[in-house]
């Protein structure tokens, strides 16, 4: 028999050494349509020994829709038990058996369960992979028309109204385009708060449902988008999954804003520099004895 290509090598799944840990998987799952899933989830998902779920009765459902036959065992995977699941998982690992994460949508460990296993996993020497595909946060910065080359994910929002005040403020002097998830119940209120720290005119976007059927991408000033979620009476607001993009500050006026407050520390500093320690003002004299 011929040896086997370069290529087909490169295409093979990783695999643990025989007689060694397993390897931990991360796997991408559709953000909304099924046909997004990755071609590779569907055999990982037949072959893996333990398949921890954010949510084992959709991980049923969407094995069901692609016609996959679970073979390993399924086993719960969310926030509340993820610091003791990971202790669970890593024993398992060490003990030949591969595992694969897959969360409710998405990639693992981006706002969704996964991090802590992984640091595990990688302390302890494993093998850690992942099947790329779906994630809410590039799809929506593609589709934003906001500047791509320089962002940054900040997740959900602080809920603690001080912390949010503090994160915003933060952020409404960096020149990198934001994005966020946020609660649709949630998401007039952020809007308005962002209003404030970030100014009415700064652009954004709201990625409401991406890939679903009733996906709608909302586009315009934060003044406009807080006016558009304000939720009439009766209607109960915006519904849906929401990812938001927040244009950066502009950077011409970042670097002008840098500028100013160099002058202004220059300023103060050649005003209070001379005053302190100057000769005949007793400063650093002896008390009286």
């Amino acid at each position: 028999m011929g040896s086997r290509t370069g290529a087909e090598r490169d295409h093979e799944p990783v695999r643990a050494d025989r007689g060694g840990a397993g390897v931990l998987t991360l796997a991408a799952a559709p953000i909304g349509r099924v046909e997004d899933a990755p071609a590779r989830l569907l055999s990982e998902l037949e072959r893996a020994d333990i398949i921890a779920a954010e949510d084992t009765r959709r991980v049923r459902r969407l094995a069901a829709t692609l016609q996959v036959r679970l073979t390993g065992r399924l086993v719960s995977y969310y926030d509340v038990i993820e610091a003791r699941r990971a202790a669970e998982l890593v024993a398992e690992l060490l003990a030949g058996r591969n595992v694969l994460v897959v969360t409710d949508a998405g990639m693992p460990a981006i706002s969704d369960p996964g991090y802590r296993l992984v640091a595990a996993a990688a302390a302890a020497g494993i093998t850690v992979t992942a099947v790329p595909g779906p994630s809410a946060v590039t799809t929506a910065l593609a589709v934003s028309g906001l500047p791509t080359d320089r962002f940054c994910f900040e997740g959900f929002p602080p809920r603690k109204p001080g912390e949010r005040e503090r994160r915003f403020a933060e952020l409404a002097a960096d020149t990198r385009t934001q994005v966020f998830f946020e609660s649709p119940r949630r998401l007039a209120a952020t809007l308005a708060e962002l209003v404030r720290s970030h100014g009415a005119d700064r652009a954004a976007v709201v990625c409401r449902e991406l890939t679903k059927v009733h996906e709608e991408i909302r586009r315009g000033t934060l003044a406009e988008l807080a006016s558009w979620a304000d939720p009439a009476p009766g209607s109960g607001g915006v519904r849906g999954e929401i990812t938001l993009v927040v244009a950066g500050v502009d950077r011409a006026v970042a670097r002008a804003a840098a500028r100013g407050a160099a002058r202004e520390a220059r300023r103060a500093a050649r005003h209070d520099g001379p005053a302190h320690g100057a000769a005949g003002d007793g400063a650093g004299q002896a008390p009286p004895g």
